[in-house]
């Protein structure tokens, strides 16, 4: 999905899973915060497993705040520490909510502000109340939110 229309699409195919539980004006409460955790997985995705080893060790110190340590091996403003993923979420469709809850704690407290802005944990029990949760994570997993600024990028080429 490199083009503009392309990400158009999968925006209506979500909105396609969300008909009935969800009217039209609420289709918002969840892609917008679904984007925004995609987006944060798809610019930590490369520094993730170093980001992990350097939590476990971390966590045996005496350091305080980590955040900053992290933040540096993730070279982003932002880290996470849950061991999941979205492709991890989707190993274990029984317990989706709850590794999801565990996906988002695991994110450093400025990042989990901006999904708690969202009051997203009620979205996530309504997605798993009507089965949705697993399938709207999983189609999330298949897009790509990692903004490339590059020139072929944008003319819709690939990078």
């Amino acid at each position: 999905m490199n083009g503009f229309q392309d990400k158009v699409n999968f925006i209506w195919s979500i909105a396609e899973l969300l008909r009935g539980p969800y009217r039209k004006e609420q289709y918002g409460d969840v892609i917008l915060p679904m984007c925004v955790l995609k987006r944060f997985d798809d610019v930590l995705a490369p520094t993730k497993e170093k980001v992990l080893e350097r939590y476990k060790q971390l966590r045996m110190s005496s350091l305080q705040n980590v955040d900053p340590v992290l933040n540096k091996i993730s070279e982003q403003d932002f880290n996470n520490t849950s061991k999941y993923d979205f492709q991890k979420l989707l190993d274990d469709p029984d317990n989706i909510a709850a590794n999801l809850r565990n996906y988002i704690n695991g994110f450093s407290k400025n990042a989990r502000e901006i999904i708690e802005h969202f009051d997203f944990d009620k979205q996530i029990t309504k997605l798993d109340n009507n089965n949705l949760l697993y399938l709207v994570v999983s189609r999330f997993n298949d897009i790509d939110l990692r903004l490339c600024m590059d020139i072929k990028c944008l003319q819709g080429l690939k990078c």
